[in-house]
């Protein structure tokens, strides 16, 4: 009878395994398909014949593109002016214009790797533009001390009494 037995357990063991390991590939299946780039097929015969293209959908770039090019004349004019790029603004985002902004940045002790930083143009005087802002006096743009321009106190205070 123990032998008997134990081959009943086992047999049942071995149901339920049956049983559940397909209900687990499906789920695995399941979460592998979820994460598999977006394909489109197209068929090349009506008769959907084992030939066939494949086409991955595009990426889509986000953020700014590029500095358009009244932007950049702005800058290379800020840029003449605290005596970084010489010549006349070309309006034209080339490397002459990218290494003046890189050694403005850096002679103000800002990162070099992404031009223009914002902290530049402020101080260039070509920060965000307040006009159509309900109260611009009053709009939040960091201070002087923050973006390490000014020799004021943190929070707009002073020394003098």
């Amino acid at each position: 009878m123990p032998i008997a037995r134990r081959a009943l357990q086992i047999a049942l063991c071995l149901g339920v395994a049956l049983v559940l390991l397909p209900a687990s590939a499906a789920t695995t299946a399941s979460k592998k398909a979820r994460h598999v780039s977006a394909t489109i097929i197209h068929h090349t015969s009506p008769h959907h014949s084992s030939k066939h293209t494949t086409k991955t959908a595009k990426s889509h770039s986000h953020g700014q593109r590029g500095i358009d090019e009244d932007r950049t004349r702005a800058i290379q004019t800020a840029l003449i002016r605290e005596h970084y790029l010489d010549g006349d603004p070309s309006g034209q985002w080339d490397q002459k214009t990218k290494d003046a902004l890189v050694r403005y940045q850096a002679a103000n002790g800002w990162q070099t790797k992404i031009t223009p930083d914002s902290r530049a143009l402020i101080k260039l005087g070509l920060g965000p533009d307040k006009t159509g802002l309900l109260n611009p006096e009053t709009a939040v743009i960091g201070s002087p001390h923050e973006m390490g321009m000014g020799d004021g106190q943190p929070g707009g205070a002073s020394d003098q009494q």
